[in-house]
C-alpha cells in the first residue's frame, strides 16, 4: 500500500472524512458505495461494484468481458472502437 501521508480522527460517532483530493483523484461522490475490507491489522476501502459490472458505465450485463484487468460491456466497446 502506498501512505498518502493525511492523518484523520473518527469523530464520536466514528466517521472519518476523506480528503477532497482522494474523492477527486478516484472519482467518489456522495453517492458512491464503498465497500469496507479488513487486512491483519489495515481497514481498507474499496468503490463497491458488483460482479460483472462495467468499468467504464457501471452497467451489469451478460455480455462483459475482460481486457487488460478492466470489466467492459458491449456498448462501451462500440463506443471505444468509434473514436
Amino acid at each position: 500500500m502506498k501512505s498518502t501521508g493525511i492523518i484523520r480522527s473518527t469523530d464520536n460517532l466514528g466517521r472519518i472524512v476523506l480528503p477532497k483530493e482522494l474523492r477527486k483523484t478516484f472519482s467518489i461522490t456522495t453517492d458512491t458505495p464503498l465497500e469496507i475490507f479488513t487486512d491483519g491489522d489495515s481497514i481498507v476501502l474499496r468503490k463497491y461494484r458488483p460482479a460483472g459490472s462495467c468499468d467504464f458505465c457501471g452497467e451489469v450485463t451478460a455480455d462483459t468481458i475482460e481486457y487488460r484487468g478492466m470489466h467492459i460491456c458491449a456498448a462501451c466497446r462500440k463506443a471505444i472502437s468509434q473514436l
